[in-house]
């Protein structure tokens, strides 16, 4: 049986030509592989037939919508996930679930080396191959963007000489990578981070200085996984769907920032994520009621480095293992409901409330009714404060 190479398939022009190319590099047959993460746009059977008149020997196209939600964006929620504190890993968090549907097609179809179109300067290289070599190590890599310094040039002669059915006439200013946690915008002007953007940047978002009233939502969590809005039970894909049209409306979710990436430099990012936004801030609000002190402290050091490790391609690694076992057990009491005002780029807590609180009203008033013992605070106080009394007076007496 001749080689099969299993390929990250889009449909765009890159891998379109890549399906081709690999077929004359290694002399093989082509499986191309496309997933729907909710990134919208062409139908997945216009997709897989594209994929095979450009030649693929077979086409997989998986409707992974609600996987994608409920394995990969329910915990980036219960983490809190935001990389350098702003960035809700949208592009990251989709690269193993496509990983882990290209081993599944390798081991179908007998394929020996997996494809992908990731140029040498960015982090999806390492997110597919650390992937990769964590499920099944013995796959080899081509990456034609990088091995073979294909440009996009080089890209669009191939395609005319081969007769390729792509459009290669349109050129958007901006390289887009988008699916159902958020879009992310970069190069073009872009690459000045003295330039702001504009508002042809934005699809998921509307202007938030536009005018408009204010859309009030309750979200409901049970054991951290939001099941429902407005007291109607949802799929975390139909929760994540409905809050990126209604917090898009209000301009929720905008970032702009300049990123470290694993590669080495540094890279300026504009993000638009209104549903990611919004259900984070949603959660970290139910948290602070329902997570007790000491845990929810040393939580906040598990979120980051979870982050840091989705981010830095390891989602398949065994470190994210064990902090996903910690992360399960501190979110078994994280259930009930917060309200949030949507308006003007602003996702607003202004309610929450819990079956499972740690808050008590009798313990924080300070009207009657007030349960708190405040005799016992001079004590409390004092022994608190006796470690540093004892220093400062031994550093007054050397």
């Amino acid at each position: 049986m001749s080689e099969r190479v299993v390929l990250a398939y889009s449909g765009g022009l890159d891998t379109s030509v890549a399906i081709p190319y690999l077929a004359e590099q290694t002399g093989g047959d082509v499986i191309a592989v496309a997933l729907d993460v909710g990134q919208g746009g062409e139908d997945l059977e216009n997709i897989r037939k594209r994929a095979l008149a450009c030649g693929a020997a077979e086409a997989v196209v998986v409707d992974a919508k609600e996987e994608f939600a409920a394995d990969f964006c329910v915990p980036a929620i219960q983490t809190n996930a935001l990389y350098m504190d702003r960035y809700p890993l949208l592009s990251a968090l989709s690269r193993p679930l496509i990983v882990k549907h290209l081993v599944a097609a390798a081991e179908q179809y007998g394929g020996t080396t997996v494809s992908h179109g990731c140029t040498g300067k960015g982090n999806d290289q390492v997110r597919f191959e650390a992937g990769l070599s964590a499920l099944n190590p013995d796959l080899k890599v081509i990456a034609p963007a990088r091995d073979f310094a294909w440009t996009r040039d080089k890209a669009i002669a191939f395609a005319e000489e081969k007769g390729l059915p792509i459009d290669v006439s349109a050129k958007s200013p901006y390289s887009i990578d988008q699916n159902l946690w958020g879009r992310a915008v970069e190069t073009g002007f872009l690459e000045d981070i003295w330039n702001g953007p504009i508002e042809d940047v934005y699809d998921y978002t509307a202007d938030p200085a536009e005018p408009r009233e204010a859309d009030e939502v309750v979200i409901t969590f049970a054991s951290g996984v939001p099941v429902a809005l407005d007291g109607r039970p949802l799929t975390p894909y139909q929760v994540i769907a409905e809050l990126n049209r209604r917090a898009g409306a209000q301009g929720v979710g905008r970032i702009d920032m300049v990123e470290d990436r694993l590669v080495g430099i540094k890279s300026r990012e504009v993000y638009e994520a209104p549903a990611a936004i919004a259900l984070i801030a949603a959660h970290m609000e139910l948290e602070n009621v329902t997570v007790e002190r000491d845990l929810a402290r040393f939580k906040r050091s598990v979120d980051q480095r979870w982050g840091e490790l989705v981010y830095d391609g390891l989602w398949f690694s065994p470190l994210k293992d064990s902090l996903d076992a910690f992360v399960a057990d501190a979110q078994k009491h994280v259930s009930g409901d917060v309200r949030m005002t949507l308006h003007a780029g602003r996702a607003v807590v202004t309610g929450r409330r819990s079956a499972a609180s740690l808050y008590s009203y009798d313990l924080a008033t300070y009207d009657t009714g007030d349960t708190f013992d405040q005799s016992l605070a001079k004590g409390f106080v004092e022994l608190w404060s006796l470690p540093s009394k004892i220093a400062a007076r031994r550093d007054r007496e050397s």
